[in-house]
């Protein structure tokens, strides 16, 4: 049997059912919460920040990215078709070399905010 947060709480928490009915409507949906976790999986290997890195300063083909991360071509080809998949870069063809751009701004907003709290003290 569930008891209710009156019978759980201080006097000084000042919480109630009606708080926590309001703000459970208001969470995100949980398809979202589980999309935004993948989106940070994303982030957790340090070899895609890095390319994300690389691509704030400017577009970059594959092989520039190779030489900037000293890593086989194949290896970033794959880093890039899962930030791709996860539209978080994006690529353009010209003749036969393909350049990554981020896919928009606010990758590098979120990358510049996360710096931003890293740093904070």
């Amino acid at each position: 049997m569930q008891q209710h947060i009156t019978d759980e709480c201080e006097v000084t928490c000042g919480g109630s059912e009606a708080d926590l009915v309001r703000i459970k409507s208001e969470m995100i949906e949980e398809p979202l919460i589980h999309d935004i976790a993948e989106w940070f999986k994303v982030l957790s290997d340090p070899t895609r920040v890095k390319i994300i890195s690389a691509l704030m300063r400017r577009e970059l083909c594959v092989h520039d990215l190779s030489e900037l991360l000293e890593m086989g071509q194949s290896a970033v080809s794959h880093q890039l078709r899962y930030l791709r998949n996860m539209r978080m870069v994006k690529r353009r063809k010209v003749g036969k070399t393909v350049y990554y751009s981020l896919d928009d701004s606010h990758i590098e907003e979120i990358i510049q905010v996360t710096l931003e709290h890293l740093k904070h003290k």
